[in-house]
């Protein structure tokens, strides 16, 4: 058990979280064997505090043995300075800039909140014999706050700024306007009033790599440089800011993150004891599970646009589909249906585009390959009408690729290629009056189609020619005689 963070957390919620850990962990021996005397000491920080925070509290009992453990800290942390981290992670402008909450507030909240050994910074004020007057401007450390417009003075005395020489004066080396980083020392919530001090003792050990003293404009933190450019920007958004931030699109961020806070990637850190297991099925991870939901919700869609398609309402169909397509792109249902409605509103293309994807998703959907087969064979009708037989021949192969017993698709591809016989045929016999000397001779198994596009490119060329056949070839020479 973490012992250090089990002081601090009962150091901050008082006896109430103390209480509540002895009840609801009553099984646990590491948090049952903490010493009275050890968890009283952790009380003397919060005298004049006041926390009503049960809820968290309530938390961190049911989840001490999880919340306390060495493992879940199981890296060392990354610590890196202001100026380091700004393109690592987004660091964002304090909350309640981004809000209307009045200066009252505020106040109350930052009296309430404030420790000793956080880290302020502010304006040297003026300047006496015991000690020197700082407006606050912000927080330093961890700390985010907008404070400046509050007017906040703290007191730094005489005895708390370190001389550099036995006889000369400490106060000396500062002037009015100088910029100071220094710690708290004391807070009287019910007087607002702070003491701070220059000496590096009174700093915690997680902030005792920051140097206190007179700092320069560079030093100020990152947060507090750019309250400048948002005050121009009344109007923005947290989302806006957040987006424009460098270290939004840092692709790194959350394992710097994880590192910061000294959680592992690897080792498990969720407080639910469900997902404290290290094997877990595959269809349990977040992919499997959306895509398993995005095929309910598209399925949803797709029953709805059937119902409205059986009352005629096509368009609502139409929507529907579109619908169930945006939340899973590959529905197979959704994209039968609407290839359906595609080919009962003769957009037949459309439709075999939409069968013929359904049909790669899942090879074996029956509706999908017989919808196909029908569309194809009627498409095929339309490009005999346009006169293109070879696209019209191709989509009737394609559809007894699909089904070999489909007969609609036999027997319009039987009577295409009588036709086309018939048409080449005829074609033949006219270029054949056309050439002066013509010999050939056809393999059986030629195409008719193939031998009239190189009769006609040999017309195009040249007008006396010596034309063979061989075995599916066409061979030809111009003439060498007259």
């Amino acid at each position: 058990m973490n012992k250090d963070l089990m002081h601090q957390a009962v150091g901050y919620h008082g006896p109430t979280l103390l209480s509540l850990l002895k009840s609801e962990q009553y099984e646990n021996p590491d948090i049952q064997s903490v010493s009275a005397e050890f968890l009283k000491t952790a009380l003397h920080h919060r005298k004049d505090r006041r926390i009503d925070n049960t809820g968290i509290q309530q938390l961190i009992a049911r989840k001490a043995d999880l919340l306390f453990a060495p493992s879940w800290k199981s890296t060392p942390s990354t610590e890196l300075n202001d100026e380091e981290t700004e393109d690592y992670y987004a660091i964002m402008p304090p909350l309640e800039q981004l809000m209307e909450v009045p200066n009252e507030d505020k106040r109350q909240y930052f009296f309430r909140d404030i420790e000793r050994g956080d880290i302020v910074i502010g304006r040297v004020a003026s300047i006496r014999e015991f000690g020197f007057f700082v407006t606050l401007i912000c927080l330093g450390g961890d700390l985010v706050r907008d404070i400046e417009s509050l007017e906040i003075t703290a007191l730094c005395p005489v005895r708390d700024v370190p001389s550099l020489g036995k006889h000369e004066d400490p106060l000396s080396y500062f002037q009015v306007g100088d910029l100071v980083r220094v710690v708290v020392k004391d807070v009287d919530r019910y007087h607002e009033r702070l003491a701070v001090t220059l000496r590096p003792s009174v700093l915690p050990s997680r902030l005792s790599h920051w140097k206190l003293g007179v700092i320069s404009n560079e030093d100020l933190p990152t947060y507090y440089r750019q309250n400048s450019t948002l005050d121009s920007h009344v109007m923005e958004t947290y989302d806006n800011v957040l987006h424009q931030t460098l270290g939004f699109a840092n692709p790194s961020t959350v394992e710097y993150l994880l590192g910061k806070l000294g959680i592992s990637e690897i080792e498990s850190s969720s407080l639910m004891r469900g997902l404290q297991s290290k094997n877990f099925n595959r269809d349990d991870y977040a992919p499997a599970l959306r895509k398993k939901q995005s095929a309910s919700w598209a399925f949803k869609c797709v029953k709805a646009g059937v119902d409205h398609f059986k009352a005629g309402r096509h368009v609502d169909a139409m929507n529907e589909y579109n619908k169930a397509l945006e939340i899973d792109s590959n529905n197979v249902e959704a994209l039968v249906a609407r290839g359906a409605l595609y080919a009962t509103k003769g957009s037949l293309t459309k439709a075999i585009s939409d069968f013929d994807l359904a049909l790669e998703t899942c090879p074996t959907h029956r509706n999908a390959k017989k919808y196909f087969c029908q569309t194809l064979v009627e498409r095929g009708g339309q490009l005999e009408e346009e006169e293109k037989l070879v696209n019209a021949e191709n989509c009737y192969k394609k559809a007894l690729n699909l089904d070999e017993t489909f007969s609609e698709a036999e027997e319009a591809l039987q009577k295409l290629r009588k036709h086309m016989q018939v048409i080449y045929l005829v074609q033949y016999n006219t270029y054949r009056k056309q050439l002066p000397l013509f010999f050939c001779q056809i393999d059986s198994e030629l195409r008719l189609d193939t031998l009239l596009y190189q009769i006609k490119q040999m017309a195009c060329s040249c007008k006396m020619y010596v034309v063979t056949f061989q075995h599916g070839m066409v061979r030809y020479c111009p003439s060498i005689t007259t």
